[in-house]
């Protein structure tokens, strides 16, 4: 039976800050999980960006 309260490893999806500026068509997520309790603010991490073909930020959504 699934646990019915809310557990403290959430699924984040981050998305590139520098691809919605840009105008371009397409984006860039990616999906990770976190430790609400650790860090409650919005995570912000440089990861690879295909389309751009660089190393950006992405900043969580939602």
């Amino acid at each position: 039976m699934a646990k019915k309260t809310k557990g403290n490893r959430v699924q984040v999806i981050l998305e590139c800050t520098e691809m919605k500026s840009s105008g371009l068509p397409g984006t860039s997520r990616y999906v990770t999980v976190k430790n609400r309790k650790n860090t409650p603010e919005r995570m912000e991490l440089k990861k690879y960006n295909p389309i751009l073909k660089r190393m950006t930020v992405h900043k969580e959504i939602k």
